[in-house]
């Protein structure tokens, strides 16, 4: 048996593109027409530029790192909430029917206010969970939080110019988003597993932005538009954000969601971490406001709130998928 196989990159389908002039404000239009064209493709783009300091991304990656080799009992003490938060065991997500749980594991959290109290106005969010001494790693994740967050917000003001509406557009209802944060871990995946399992099983994500951040080893693959998969590996100096369900469906299409999945080939121990951006829960996706009130989309307005719950309902074992819930 072998692992699935992918092509190696083709940076005219995942280009490289440099948001520092969108940052400063030197040439914001400039950088909104490179994403906009990217995400018309295949919705993914390796970003340089952007502002993470790499201390950060270190320490963050060495505390994460020392949380997955804890013992299982030590974990299971910040087992995943019913709000999403703390850890989910590997085997505990399943993109797609008729595939294996993944291979990874996950510790997951959210914003929270600078007293420590979390919005719970929603299901798919409440109180962050924390493991006992490592007093470090709750200041790294919210440290990471934030300043991914910052990156999320600056190329969603860029979007938002490539389609030419107010670079506000997509933020306006923003303030208490129902953005994740996660530390991702792979064990290494041995070859008789065959080509049937994955650290990730081939997916599109859920909401509106993901922002992932890659550690050396590589394994993370994209589909092309002819069904073939590419390898997007790391890139020193750059972020990886791709397209995500939500987006997509608010451009009515227009820019792209991507399958993707993960194959930890290497021998290595994989660590990724990922920020998926989603704005408060309340906030329309209705391709309407895009493209004008006389437009017909092909689907129907929801709200980001509603529509993460159905998605979260059916990849997450932990959670009791209402068998009557229909799709938003």
């Amino acid at each position: 048996m072998a692992y699935a196989k992918a092509e190696k990159l083709d940076q005219s389908k995942i280009p490289v593109i440099d948001i520092t002039p969108l940052r400063d404000g030197s040439d914001p239009n400039g950088v909104a027409s490179k994403l906009h064209a990217a995400s018309q493709g295949l919705g993914f783009i390796y970003i340089k530029g952007h502002g993470i300091p790499e201390s950060l991304i270190e320490s963050s990656r060495k505390s994460a790192l020392d949380f997955f080799t804890k013992s299982e009992t030590y974990k299971s003490k910040i087992r995943i909430s019913d709000n999403h938060r703390g850890w989910l065991g590997q085997g505990g997500a399943k993109m797609k029917d008729g595939f294996r749980p993944d291979l990874k594991e996950s510790f997951i959290w959210g914003q929270q206010e600078s007293d420590h109290k979390t919005i719970d106005n929603h299901p798919l969010r409440g109180a962050n969970k924390w493991p006992e001494n490592l007093p470090e790693m709750q200041n790294l994740c919210m440290q990471y939080f934030q300043s991914a967050h910052e990156v999320a917000h600056n190329l969603m003001r860029a979007f938002a110019l490539g389609l030419n509406l107010d670079e506000t557009f997509f933020l306006r209802t923003a303030s208490r988003p129902l953005s994740r944060a996660s530390y991702v871990y792979y064990p290494a995946q041995p070859k008789d597993m065959g080509e049937s399992q994955f650290g990730v099983g081939p997916h599109t994500d859920f909401g509106v932005l993901t922002v992932l951040c890659q550690d050396n080893v590589g394994g993370l693959q994209v589909q092309d538009i002819n069904g073939d998969w590419l390898q997007a590996p790391p890139i020193a100096g750059t972020l990886i954000v791709n397209v995500a369900d939500l987006l997509s469906r608010w451009t009515d299409g227009a820019y792209k969601s991507t399958p993707h999945r993960v194959v930890n080939s290497s021998g290595k121990e994989r660590l990724s971490i990922v920020l998926a951006f989603d704005p408060n829960p309340e906030t329309k996706i209705d391709a309407r406001e895009v493209f004008g009130a006389n437009y017909f989309p092909k689907e129907e307005a929801t709200t980001c709130g509603e529509y993460l719950l159905w998605r979260f309902n059916k990849a997450f074992s932990y959670r009791k998928a209402d068998s009557s819930s229909k799709a938003k």
